[in-house]
């Protein structure tokens, strides 16, 4: 599949309309093209795609319905409902960007294992489209999705590392690992005492970038590849979607190819804790105590609360540089759908301006999140009688702020954290995604990015 974006559209494109819900007659459409739509029932209804016929029976043109409300990405059911063939938009686009965006994310399809539909259309829009940056935000989603969608017998720790290499390679970055018994030399015990039954040596990969001096930008992603639960084992039916437990990785890699590929001014640092959580003889335990790179000690109240131990040992060391701006990404919470479901993933930081700048930033790119509060009061319900700090709470309420609470212990000299208790996956199929996994905030973040630190 294709996708063209400037002004001037080849001989033989032919048209699409955009047609909003009740508005079929005021949609410029000839007599024929109106009453082709009448006859199919055609009236606007949101995704639905019409191929319009000739005189002789030729295509001469397809309409597409928005609906009342005109979802930015609509266009993406254009990628699989349209003919072979060039194609342009029919009069003004409202918001290009996002209609090409649409387009080309519709188009997605995680073939690995089966055969890739056959898809040739190509989407003339107006030069207001900024062609490069679309093509660059689908290429990091689709690196982000197709991480996601890979089962952990092909997306282990070494495959992650694989994956980290490949884009390092392709932008010059700097790439290095510490595994096995190393993460203790080196200290970081949490992410070896949580990964040591895996049948894969657990690692944390380090990604840099950039020119030294630079504003120091560090993404730290959660790349649990597999989570069982561990010794508190989860249910079978909490397992199904566990592959997808390294989507924080799979974000910030792709947040970092955005970065890269736009040749941002910053000294980029990606740091992901790779993982498998599973059950051996080694295996930690319920009422361990661990001792963190902090120096912080955390009792362990269950092993399936993991994710936030890989992590903090990985925000200890990114702290220690004291970057400019400090972001994490992890499906961390259960208790984050229960809030806010799967579309809106909550954000934790305590710098008003940058939240604002999210919230902004999210909108004009429509990359949904919402921010939630670091409520301090609910602090003490992670302690412990015998150590610094729990890993839980007891009482089982506000988990994804408790949460997000424990991984702010591991941070105080950066600038700027922010924390992200993303989902990683669509549960229903969109115009601009199937289900599967899913990039989310990388979009909104990137938008600031580019804000505060423009290519030169």
């Amino acid at each position: 599949m294709a996708i063209e974006i400037k002004g001037k559209k080849s001989a033989d494109s032919k048209p699409v309309w955009m047609v909003k819900s009740g508005e079929s007659e005021s949609a410029g459409l000839d007599a024929a093209a109106l009453a082709w739509a009448k006859a199919n029932g055609f009236d606007g209804q949101s995704g639905r795609v019409l191929v319009i016929p000739g005189e002789k029976g030729e295509i001469a043109g397809a309409l597409l319905g928005i609906g009342k409300d005109n979802s930015p990405f609509i266009a993406g059911k254009l990628a699989t409902g349209l003919p072979k063939g060039a194609w342009h938009m029919a009069g003004p686009v409202s918001e290009p960007d996002l209609a090409a965006l649409g387009f080309l994310l519709g188009g997605y399809k995680f073939a690995r294992y089966s055969k890739k539909d056959d898809l040739d259309v190509t989407l003339t829009l107006p030069e207001a489209a900024n062609k490069a940056d679309v093509k660059r935000i689908a290429s990091a989603v689709t690196l982000a999705r197709d991480l996601i969608n890979t089962p952990t017998n092909d997306m282990g720790p070494e495959a992650l590392e694989q994956a980290v290499r490949q884009v390092g390679d392709e932008y010059k970055a700097s790439v290095s690992v510490i595994k096995g018994d190393a993460l203790l030399k080196k200290n970081f015990p949490m992410i070896h005492a949580v990964g040591r039954a895996g049948s894969e040596q657990p690692r944390l990969i380090d990604l840099e970038w950039g020119k030294e001096g630079a504003p120091r930008v560090t993404l730290v992603g959660k790349g649990v590849c597999f989570d069982t639960g561990g010794l508190d084992i989860k249910p079978a039916s909490s397992m199904l979607l566990m592959k997808k437990d390294m989507g924080g990785a799979a974000n910030v890699l792709a947040l970092a190819q955005l970065i890269m590929d736009a040749n941002l001014p910053v000294r980029l640092r990606v740091l992901i804790p790779a993982v498998e959580n599973s059950i051996s003889a080694n295996a930690f335990r319920p009422s361990d105590v661990l001792t963190s790179r902090k120096g912080l000690t955390v009792e362990i109240g269950n092993t399936d609360a993991e994710g936030r131990l890989v992590l903090a040992d990985a925000l200890a060391l990114a702290d220690e540089e004291e970057p400019e701006i400090l972001i994490d990404m992890a499906t961390l919470t259960g208790a984050a759908r229960v809030a806010l479901g799967p579309d809106l993933p909550p954000f934790y930081t305590n710098d008003h301006t940058f939240a604002a700048d999210v919230a902004t930033a999210a909108e004009s790119v429509a990359d949904p999140v919402w921010r939630m509060p670091l409520w301090q009061p609910y602090e003490s319900k992670l302690s412990s009688r015998i150590a610094d700090t729990n890993n839980v709470t007891t009482d089982g309420f506000a988990g994804s702020i408790t949460a997000a609470l424990f991984l702010q212990k591991f941070v105080g000299k950066a600038k700027i954290w922010a924390h992200f208790d993303i989902f990683g996956w669509n549960p229903v199929e969109k115009p601009q995604a199937p289900i599967g996994g899913e990039a989310q905030a990388i979009r909104a973040l990137y938008q600031i990015l580019k804000q505060r630190y423009p290519a030169k």
